[in-house]
């Protein structure tokens, strides 16, 4: 068999195809011998090449966190693919797995650690993990997510273990559409992507902001059931600005000054044309982009593709739904109430809000934004009509 470039669209026989071409995911596809397959990106075999009955590697069973099931291998399962001797003699039931990563998680002294121990957790076992989450979300959130994500993502670079997600910066460039086209990314469906550089009320983290986009797609699985195999978490690693980043000798992210500009506008392109290119339907997430350059792009491509920015309309879709639910149990009519609202909470809901109403420009005389002012950097045209003198 000879080496192959051209993108196949699998469905859902990844996993035949990839034993089939001997494909070496991550780096292309190579010819290989049938029943062998790299599993590891790195340039040595990772270590067990037999394949079970349906062509998988017995490698890459126990590594994939789609696939491997840990001690919840049956024994059926452990016969047909060859896993006797590479796991401990007991059969688990996912209940026995789920007590027992609890136990673990609880006896770890703070959240830093109880957040290491699942991200752990989420690369080698995602059954696992998203059965321990879901079973215990409200306690586990906050871990998961913020505030306990800030402190991950600030200890990215020590916390890092395996490779999840996409990492693109400007070396890249030329080949987004090349690395994107991998048959493993088929099936994504759902992308968050972030550049770093407001995360959180933590500022620029470069690299670290990967936590973010990780953490935002196990909200999408845990709490609104999206298969995880169909996300795709997104760094694009386009520097830094945060001298302790820059100048810490462990730093895993692309050691530069962050791009500005022309430079920066073009890789952004780049990646949304390799986007649409490889996903037409996908949707795009834009989550913790500085303010600068948050609103610019959702303006710019949310009439191209299905985007939205959460920090935009993420923000003025709760404070909407707050006011509406609000207008529900005091009957009141809109136009009727004082509302005070930051402009952080972005446009969408603000022009939801007065559509809705008769007479949108009486309404807007009850509505006071904080942070608004002629004639400041910060306005915005959008914004304008809202902006009002302040009585004296």
């Amino acid at each position: 068999m000879t080496a192959r470039r051209r993108r196949y669209r699998t469905g859902g026989s990844l996993a035949a195809l990839t034993f089939d071409l001997g494909l070496r995911p991550g780096l292309g596809f190579f010819a290989r011998p049938p029943g062998e397959i790299y599993v590891d990106t790195n340039e040595r075999w990772f270590g067990f090449t037999s394949c079970g009955s349906d062509g998988l590697s017995v490698a890459r069973r126990l590594v994939d966190p789609l696939l491997n099931k840990g001690t919840a291998f049956s024994k059926a399962e452990r016969n047909a693919f060859g896993l006797h001797g590479l796991l401990p003699p007991h059969v688990a039931l996912l209940d026995e797995q789920v007590d027992r990563r609890k136990k673990a998680l609880d006896a770890l002294p703070t959240d830093l650690d109880r957040y290491a121990l699942l991200r752990d957790l989420q690369d080698s076992n995602e059954t696992l993990f998203y059965a321990l989450l879901a079973r215990n979300l409200a306690a586990l959130l906050p871990v998961v997510y913020t505030p306990t994500v800030g402190a991950g993502c600030e200890n990215f670079s020590e916390l890092y273990r395996r490779p999840c997600g996409l990492f693109l910066g400007p070396p890249h460039k030329d080949r987004l559409d090349q690395i994107l086209a991998n048959p493993r990314f088929d099936s994504v469906e759902a992308i968050v992507a972030t550049d770093g550089e407001r995360i959180l009320g933590l500022g620029d983290q470069g690299v670290g902001g990967m936590g973010i986009s990780i953490g935002k797609l196990s909200l999408y699985t845990a709490c609104a059931g999206i298969r995880p195999s169909t996300t795709l978490p997104v760094l694009l690693d386009v520097g830094t600005e945060n001298e302790a980043r820059l100048a810490d000798p462990l730093y895993i992210g692309w050691r530069h000054r962050r791009l500005r500009g022309a430079e920066y506008d073009e890789f952004v392109e780049a990646f949304v044309r390799a986007v649409q290119e490889g996903w037409p339907h996908v949707l795009l997430q834009w989550e913790d982009f500085a303010k600068a350059n948050a609103t610019r792009l959702l303006e710019r491509y949310r009439d191209q593709l299905c985007t939205f920015n959460d920090d935009v309309q993420g923000m003025a879709a709760v404070a909407t739904g707050t006011l509406m639910a609000a207008l529900k149990v005091t009957g009141a009519p809109l136009g009727g109430l004082r509302h005070r609202e930051s402009a952080q909470n972005g446009d969408d809901g603000r022009r939801h809000v007065f559509r809705r109403v008769p007479a949108p420009h009486s309404a807007r005389r009850s509505a006071w934004l904080a942070g608004v002012q002629h004639g400041r950097r910060a306005s915005r045209r959008s914004r304008n009509c809202f902006c009002r003198t302040r009585p004296s």
